[in-house]
């Protein structure tokens, strides 16, 4: 008995480990696709060498879009009622740079893309607080 529910422990900790990303599976790194978090310099380097068809989505409010966005970003602002239906409508074939304030929304944003089946998201772990706190570049025009 004590071998069975040590064997589980273990399986058990190696699958949190495993969802949780604690592995540093260099796969992960060859292979972008996929919903993944990324820090603010990464999703900067992202923005400078785009993949085709790049997507930036502030998921933000419109005053918070307009207060400063990263270059070239669309907003969906995720408060709003239709906000599933509206993340359904885009493109899941297209890879998204994907960002909020903190990324609280950004993260719930992102689970829902996945439960869509978009390809490859890559949302910024801290959102546009994160950018700023990189002097990364915004803008304030739309």
């Amino acid at each position: 008995m004590p071998i069975r529910k040590l064997s589980a422990i273990a399986t058990l900790m190696l699958l949190v480990t495993i969802a949780c990303g604690g592995g540093s599976d260099p796969a992960a790194t060859v292979d972008p696709a996929g919903i993944r978090l990324v820090s603010a310099s990464e999703g900067a380097q992202i923005q400078d060498s785009p993949p085709a068809e790049l997507v930036i989505l502030d998921v933000r409010t419109p005053q918070e879009f307009e207060s400063g966005h990263i270059e070239g970003a669309i907003m969906l602002d995720f408060y709003r009622d239709d906000f599933a239906d509206e993340l359904a409508k885009l493109d899941p074939d297209v890879p998204y740079l994907l960002y909020c304030n903190s990324g609280n929304r950004s993260g719930q944003a992102a689970t829902l893309m996945d439960q869509l089946g978009f390809a490859d998201v890559a949302d910024i772990d801290g959102g546009i607080v994160a950018w700023n706190t990189a002097n990364l570049p915004t803008v304030t025009e739309s």
